[in-house]
């Protein structure tokens, strides 16, 4: 659900009044950025950071007669015409102390069906872990924080388990940053999936220097059908630049390799960040060429407040949108070139991509004549948009 979504429910029921006794109480990275804004928007409570413990506290103050909200760790809220915040909730050492979450009180199936009529498969997502050890400078951090805590292989194959008995769906998606941090969490994941019978197949994410031909067997024979490697740019100089700890060359290698196995690749591009020139967007294309994943997506940067990199071009920034109207994707900071520059970067490297795999595929020649044209009419515009 997205923030403006978000606010058109809060005024809703704000403005309701058959539902001015309810309390709307909001968690997630995007309130804990902006907690100001919810809070003045409508929203009574603002859970920060990991929301199990906190909001089985708030809500049984609530139900108390006297309760003190002041003494739950882990809010803000609104107290004497001012924005309190109560003393910072410590992160759950044991998540496998959770239980899984409770699917079956929605109907799942409905939501799965209706992705599988529009996109020809239903996925459902599942989280092995929270937290990530990198320190990437695009990359949000709000909820989970930088430790790394993950639930047990077996607990997670019973969660599986659990999935394929109820649902009708096809994949499972691991929403964990760096699934493969752990070779040897893996194998026994690998181990407890087999003791359990689960055939689901799954896909995920991961960085190529936690990868190696040997993790890419344990992939396979756990059922990973794709794995996404995040590289961000072709450019090893952006690499750098965004903290991102990787060697472009690995990725590359890594994604190639991942077809050895009979695994799906993945990756994820984003032009335009802070220092990037031509020569970068240049050197990300031939990665893609080389690398030619099966998939890849590509955005412009964007600063998330919070970040590293919001921090290090919020002086900058050209066009921020009102809070309520827009999201921290719409902001646009000074950058190497204009804007409309890197709009149409990601149409040339989009139609040459399709013209590379036109031709290594072997098809006719006029297969290739539109996507030539848009390439080169987008090409052109970013040398108008360079000057």
């Amino acid at each position: 659900m997205t923030k403006v979504n978000v606010l058109r429910l809060i005024s809703f029921i704000k403005n309701e009044p058959t539902l001015n006794h309810t309390k709307i109480i909001l968690g997630g990275p995007e309130v804990r950025n902006h907690a100001p804004n919810f809070i003045e928007y409508g929203a009574d409570y603002i859970v920060l950071g990991e929301g199990e413990e906190t909001m089985l506290e708030l809500v049984q103050c609530l139900h108390q007669k006297n309760g003190n909200e002041a003494t739950i760790a882990g809010i803000a809220f609104l107290k004497d015409k001012a924005i309190f915040y109560s003393e910072e909730r410590k992160n759950i050492r044991d998540i496998n102390t959770l239980p899984f979450p409770a699917r079956q009180k929605v109907n799942l199936q409905l939501y799965f069906d209706a992705w599988k009529s529009k996109h020809g498969e239903s996925a459902v997502s599942v989280s092995t872990m929270r937290g990530c050890p990198y320190t990437c400078k695009w990359c949000s951090r709000a909820v989970y924080g930088q430790s790394y805590r993950r639930r047990s292989p077996q607990l997670v194959a019973q969660e599986l388990k659990w999935i394929e008995s109820n649902y009708d769906v096809d994949t499972v998606w691991f929403v964990d940053d760096v699934f493969t941090i752990s070779h040897k969490w893996l194998e026994e994941f690998r181990d407890a999936l087999i003791s359990e019978n689960v055939k689901i197949k799954y896909e995920c994410i991961t960085r190529a220097d936690r990868m190696n031909e040997q993790v890419l067997e344990v992939l396979r024979d756990s059922g990973c059908y794709r794995v996404w490697i995040g590289a961000e740019s072709g450019s090893q100089k952006i690499i750098d630049a965004m903290d991102r700890r990787v060697d472009v060359n690995q990725v590359r290698e890594m994604i190639r390799k991942s077809k050895d196995y009979g695994i799906q690749s993945g990756t994820f591009i984003m032009v335009g960040y802070p220092g990037e020139t031509e020569s970068d967007i240049i050197e990300t294309l031939h990665h893609l060429k080389t690398s030619d994943p099966d998939l890849y997506t590509i955005t412009i940067a964007y600063p998330i407040k919070g970040t590293p990199l919001y921090t290090q071009t919020e002086a900058e920034f050209v066009v921020k949108p009102e809070w309520h109207l827009g999201s921290d994707r719409q902001i646009d900071f000074k950058r190497t070139y204009r804007r409309q520059y890197y709009d149409y970067a990601i149409r040339w490297i989009a139609n040459q991509m399709s013209i590379h795999r036109s031709i290594k595929a072997n098809r006719s020649f006029t297969d290739r004549i539109k996507p030539t044209i848009k390439s080169i009419a987008a090409r052109t515009a970013m040398t108008f948009y360079k000057l």
